[in-house]
């Protein structure tokens, strides 16, 4: 019997959501070229699923969706949307609607881990020495971003909460959030963690999504770095 030529699987990969909470598509877009020019390397032509829950049927569907588009974003869905109308305004521009499943709380973490990546900044601190030190844990929904410089973080990590350097990410506590080092574009950044259990991690805008963490470093001390154009891992002794 010959082979098919098409195989449906089930995976699972991790996107960024964008959660809207402005209707004025001119806010949006100029809100969101601040949030690429943060991390370009990262952002720019990534795949994101925009969560319209706070917005009504007022909204101009297809100028918010250029906006959106041309920051330099591809919408692959959309998610939250709790009116009939905007619903088909939204099917009709082609795009599926998502249901966002709740995701599990790890045990010991007193926040609730939501899957919010493009959230509002976390309260900055001072820069000393063109390295940020952050002494405090960075929950769900939180983002730093260290700009032209290294950033430590000497606490745990919730799921859902974004670290962004321009330079290295050192986190020294559990790690299950995002790590982008090299958020510029610098191929020579790394990322050194005490218990490395990320949802995802990037160098330069090369990234690996947890599943792609080898097994053997998952949960250790880990050291990564780009070879080649490509990212390895190292034990961190």
């Amino acid at each position: 019997m010959p082979q098919s030529p098409i195989e449906l699987k089930g995976s699972s990969f991790t996107l960024s959501v964008l959660h809207l909470h402005h209707t004025d598509p001119a806010i949006v877009r100029k809100a969101l070229a601040e949030k690429v020019s943060q991390a370009p390397a990262f952002l720019r032509n990534a795949p994101v699923v925009v969560n319209v829950s706070a917005l009504t049927r007022d909204v101009n569907w297809r100028q918010m969706q250029q906006a959106i588009v041309g920051s330099g974003l591809h919408i692959v869905g959309v998610s939250g949307c709790k009116d009939e109308q905007l619903k088909r305004t939204i099917s009709r521009s082609g795009l599926p609607l998502l249901t966002e499943g709740k995701e599990k709380k790890p045990a010991g973490d007193a926040q609730p881990e939501t899957p919010v990546v493009i959230p509002a900044p976390a309260a900055a601190e001072p820069s000393v020495d063109r390295t940020r030190v952050i002494s405090t844990p960075v929950r769900s929904g939180q983002q730093i971003y260290a700009k032209n410089c290294d950033l430590i973080v000497t606490n745990s990590v919730s799921a859902g909460a974004e670290l962004i350097a321009d330079g290295n990410i050192h986190i020294y506590g559990m790690m299950r959030g995002r790590a982008l080092a090299g958020a510029g574009g610098d191929k020579g950044s790394q990322i050194f963690c005490t218990n490395l259990s990320a949802e995802l991690v990037s160098i330069g805008g090369v990234y690996w999504i947890m599943d792609q963490i080898p097994n053997e470093f998952f949960g250790k001390a880990s050291r990564l770095c780009l070879k080649d154009g490509e990212l390895t891992i190292q034990t961190l002794n």
